[in-house]
């Protein structure tokens, strides 16, 4: 459940934007005292908390904070600290993340304490950014969302803008340019005590922990002058400003009108959906990027004609269709195939025989929570199919639990013992649904 805003809180926060939405060119120069306000910091450590991570490189949890000291005192302490500019940020905590192509990500893990602070400056400062986003960007925005962003792209195609850019930015968390970054936040916030707390999370250092106890730096210092850790709750902020710039050159050059290139952009993922040819929008991005010091990664991004082929955006596989009733062309939007395969896998992990010794509860309960999660992003446009493929081997792979645990062996006796019926109605399988909302737009071809 998501957690209210105080209303003083959201107070400031509309009268925060609001002056930014009036006054393009004004620069807020008294924020700072609002950072270290009791219900600011409150919300934010119920927030964070929120969020369950895990401990920095202190070892500090939840459970010891509030075991100990307590929530408030814990507060009362860091106000204290930000009042009195005494604060000081500590390392990060290095830890690896597996992707879906085998590599590790590495994100740096604030403390509680630091995390805390954050997203006191995130509550203060990001309504004033989000009152200059541009309308075609969606990744880490309020009220905004990862289907906002396909409805885009799909909107685009169906009217015409049918060959797609598919940008691939090579290690663009790692590459921002501090300099540049500031300059942009500056352009904002003249709040010297704000830029300061800014500055010392881009430089904190990253502390990796081997398995015998030693620590080591592996990232960040003062020297360091790119990047934005991932694992920060004020990174994507940053990250999403950055790129902003991007959207802002698109838009105020009319780009979209000139070349025919609409851009759309979930923080790092970008698409331009081109309707007069990619070669020029292509070079115009290059130019941009370029000057922003990032990099295009040339084996990754790909020019796609979605009348031909397809490409993943968010989770999701988009190419034209063609309708068989009336024969229009539209945009079918269904999850990918790395999506698919990501859910059936552990649907497989769940269900192993290996795990016949657990409560069979436990077992139906961790596969229901982990359909359900993918269901609720994934129940979007053309999924019927999909879901349908999903909801077949979410059930097979129960049944074939049921029949390892009751050691029946034979196949045709499971699915007398074990039909879908008695999967739902006995043993409580939640039940993925089949149909979706169908989107009558098609494209002007």
């Amino acid at each position: 459940m998501a957690l209210t805003t105080p209303d003083t809180i959201r107070t400031l926060q509309r009268k925060l934007y609001r002056k930014a939405k009036q006054e393009t060119a004004f620069r807020f120069y008294s924020l700072y005292d609002k950072v270290y306000r009791a219900d600011t910091l409150s919300h934010a450590y119920d927030l964070v908390r929120a969020n369950k991570g895990s401990a920095g490189i202190d070892g500090v949890t939840f459970a010891a904070i509030e075991a100990t000291e307590g929530a408030t005192a814990f507060v009362a302490e860091l106000a204290e600290a930000l009042k009195n500019q005494t604060y000081k940020p500590s390392p990060g905590r290095r830890v690896m993340i597996p992707k879906s192509n085998g590599s590790m990500r590495p994100l740096g893990i604030p403390t509680i304490r630091d995390r805390v602070a954050q997203m006191a400056v995130k509550l203060v400062i990001e309504p004033i950014f989000e009152a200059d986003f541009c309308e075609t960007s969606y990744g880490f925005r309020p009220r905004k969302s990862t289907h906002d962003a396909v409805e885009d792209v799909s909107h685009s195609l169906n009217r015409g803008y049918t060959e797609v850019i598919d940008a691939d930015l090579s290690r663009y968390f790692d590459t921002i340019p501090h300099a540049k970054l500031m300059t942009l936040v500056a352009e904002r916030i003249s709040d010297g005590q704000i830029l300061h707390l800014l500055r010392m999370w881009l430089k904190a250092p990253v502390v990796e922990e081997d398995q015998d106890g030693t620590k080591r730096t592996v990232g960040g210092g003062k020297d360091n002058r790119l990047g934005t850790p991932q694992g920060g709750v004020i990174s994507p902020l940053l990250a999403n400003l950055y790129l902003h710039l991007l959207d802002r050159i698109w838009e105020r050059r009319r780009l979209q009108q000139r070349l025919g290139a609409r851009i759309v952009r979930y923080a790092d993922d970008i698409v331009i959906l081109c309707r007069r040819g990619h070669e020029r929008p292509l070079a115009v991005l290059k130019q941009i990027l370029e000057r922003m010091e990032l990099i295009l990664n040339p084996d990754k991004t790909r020019i796609v004609d979605v009348f031909q082929d397809r490409f993943d955006f968010l989770g999701f596989e988009i190419q034209m269709g063609k309708s068989r009733r009336t024969g229009n062309h539209y945009a079918h939007v269904q999850p990918s195939k790395k999506a698919i395969k990501t859910i059936k896998d552990r649907v497989t992990d769940l269900t192993e025989r290996n795990r016949t010794r657990l409560p069979l509860e436990v077992v139906v309960t961790e596969v229901n929570r982990t359909v359900r999660g993918w269901v609720n992003y994934f129940h979007f446009r053309n999924c019927s199919k999909v879901l349908e493929h999903v909801r077949g081997h979410v059930e097979e792979r129960l049944r074939t639990h049921l029949r390892k645990r009751h050691k029946v062996r034979n196949r045709r006796e499971g699915y007398a013992r074990f039909g879908n019926r008695v999967l739902y109605a006995q043993y409580g399988l939640y039940k993925v649904p089949t149909t979706a909302g169908w989107t009558r737009a098609h494209a002007l071809r």
